[in-house]
């Protein structure tokens, strides 16, 4: 029988780190390591952290000890021997290939056997990043959406090596903290990621066409019933965050996943969303 999952190790402090960070940390039912590269980064997502959890206090979610004592489950450090500790890790970094087969094998040496590497990507293949290390068996997908403490959808992919005892534990642990774990296919993209820029990249190309951002947004926003608008979620998820993704399905795909010329122009000029005050919408 496997060791309970009680430590968590998150790898990252940005937007998706810190919102996994404190999702885990909420359910006060494990030890939460946050683990970044910068200090500076590292003290930001725990700024945003104890914000989103004055802003449950405020709504009267929560009591202040409450809050304190999510924080008390946090660590965060820049010692990546933390993974030492690790019953589950969740790799939260940037979208870039080698970078993540490095890290994995760095977690392949210093995690104890037991241990579950989560992999929060949401395009790349689950099989490919598993296939570099001595125990593939123990890599599954764990693709958490943003805002990550609001939204509870978590699409699971399991690789071709992940083992069914992997699959259970990660479902188990997800809704141990009241996730709903979907299940989905191992190509490049999965489902969510699939659909979901497909239908941005449409909104950018509809915007080529001589639409305004704020029409296209009330178009879908009125009449699909569209919780927010395509371009307004652009510019919350990143608009070079899209344009990776849409390079990584097009190469899987082919041409139905070409990004809108736009998008890349806006990337070039530094126009990338909310991350930097201007995007198809100001800041």
């Amino acid at each position: 029988m496997e060791p309970e999952i009680k430590t968590v190790v998150v790898l990252g402090s940005g937007t998706m780190g810190n919102g996994i960070t404190q999702s885990v940390a909420m359910s006060k039912k494990y030890k939460v390591f946050m683990v970044d590269v910068n200090q500076a980064v590292i003290d930001n997502g725990m700024k945003i952290i104890q914000k989103s959890l004055g802003r449950i206090v405020k709504k009267g979610k929560m009591t202040d000890d409450e809050s304190k004592a999510v924080l008390s489950k946090i660590t965060a450090t820049m010692d990546f021997e933390s993974v030492k500790e690790a019953d589950f890790v969740v790799e939260a970094i940037p979208e870039i290939m080698d970078l993540k087969i490095d890290t994995f094998k760095k977690l392949d040496e210093l995690c104890p056997s037991h241990t579950i590497f989560g992999t929060n990507t949401s395009s790349l293949p689950i099989t490919a990043i598993a296939a570099t290390i001595d125990r593939p068996e123990s890599v599954i997908g764990t693709h958490f959406m943003n805002p990550v403490p609001i939204m509870k959808g978590v699409e699971v992919i399991k690789g071709r090596m992940t083992s069914e005892k992997t699959i259970d534990r990660t479902l188990s642990f997800l809704e141990s903290f009241g996730k709903k774990p979907c299940v989905a296919v191992d190509y490049a993209g999965f489902v969510n990621s699939r659909l979901l820029n497909l239908y941005m990249n449409e909104a950018v190309l509809s915007v080529m066409d001589g639409n305004s951002p704020k029409e296209v947004d009330k178009i879908m926003l009125y009449t699909a019933n569209m919780p927010i608008g395509p371009l307004r979620l652009l510019d919350m998820v990143g608009i070079d965050v899209h344009l990776n993704i849409m390079e990584i399905l097009r190469k899987e795909f082919g041409d139905r996943f070409r990004a809108a010329p736009l998008t890349r122009q806006m990337v070039s000029a530094g126009h990338l969303g909310m991350k930097t005050g201007r995007g198809f919408f100001e800041y």
